[in-house]
């Protein structure tokens, strides 16, 4: 497939404090891929999403964009690309349709309807209101929708459901998948593991600006996890579990026992979670941003 996003031995140092949050950096992202960057706060994720959009210049190595190095790019760039940051940046004393109307206005090309946007992330009864007043959870799902609606090729995601109850996050990760489903990418980063599972192909682990690990999720809970089977059963009028190696079911007395002896209630296979993984692989736990 179409690599959209190529990145060789990237390296940035911030000059202020001479940190260099990006090492050495190596990898890429295919046409229609949803990738995502997994890691705790201060581990070069953001940095490197912004390096490639290019609101942070003065890297070293190579970031190739649809083809193009990033730096050769003009703005076009911004044409075939939508950005949705952890902090909602928003026009606060207009309403939320005229920021989208505003923002529209920048763009060459033909956009979304705006009230269809809104609708589609529960702010159409809202449109008319100044996003001053809005809580964090309605301005992050205005700005997302301003990221969508030129309908780029191209998304970054940074902390796409931070702020937002369960059932907007739903909402937020349905219309990423759509996205995905249309073949455009996605490159989103989180410290939330269940969202990744939940919509990354492929996920990389960074840690002090260097990438552990890149898998899909599920090969990666495979390859790190135990091949076990936990059998709830009830006994007495008690419930108990027990764990079993799946490479000896076949054979072994004791499941087989109680598999036909016993009422059995639940079976399930004990797989790694992606932040099992993640603090087996790093050794560093996550916190939230």
């Amino acid at each position: 497939m179409e690599k959209v996003i190529e990145v060789c031995d990237l390296e940035f140092t911030y000059k202020q404090t001479g940190k260099k949050a990006v090492d050495r950096m190596n990898f890429s992202i295919s046409d229609g891929e949803v990738f995502g960057f997994l890691g705790p706060s201060g581990a070069g994720k953001t940095t490197t999403q912004r390096l490639i959009i290019g609101l942070i210049r003065g890297y070293s190595g190579s970031i190739s964009v649809m083809g193009k190095e990033r730096s050769l790019w003009s703005k076009d760039f911004f044409e075939e690309t939508g950005v949705a940051f952890d902090f909602p940046n928003l026009y606060l004393k207009l309403t939320a349709a005229e920021n989208l109307r505003l923002i529209a206005a920048y763009y060459r090309k033909k956009v979304s309807d705006i009230d269809m946007l809104l609708d589609e992330v529960g702010l159409l009864q809202h449109r008319d209101q100044r996003v001053d007043s809005f809580s964090k959870g309605m301005k992050m799902r205005l700005n997302f929708v301003r990221s969508l609606m030129h309908q780029p090729r191209l998304m970054f995601f940074d902390e796409p459901t931070s702020g937002l109850d369960p059932v907007n996050a739903h909402v937020i990760k349905d219309i990423i998948l759509r996205q995905k489903r249309e073949g455009r990418t996605v490159f989103l980063t989180t410290h939330n593991m269940s969202v990744a599972e939940q919509l990354c192909d492929r996920v990389a682990f960074v840690v002090d600006g260097r990438i552990v690990v890149t898998g899909s999720p599920r090969s990666l809970m495979i390859e790190h996890g135990t091949r076990d089977l936990k059998v709830g059963y009830s006994e007495n009028g008690n419930i108990c579990e027990k764990l079993f190696d799946m490479e000896t079911l076949g054979t072994n007395s004791d499941f087989l026992s109680v598999i036909n002896e016993k009422k059995v209630i639940s079976l399930h296979s004990c797989e790694a979670s992606l932040e099992d993984i993640f603090i087996k692989l790093t050794g560093k736990r996550l916190v939230c941003e």
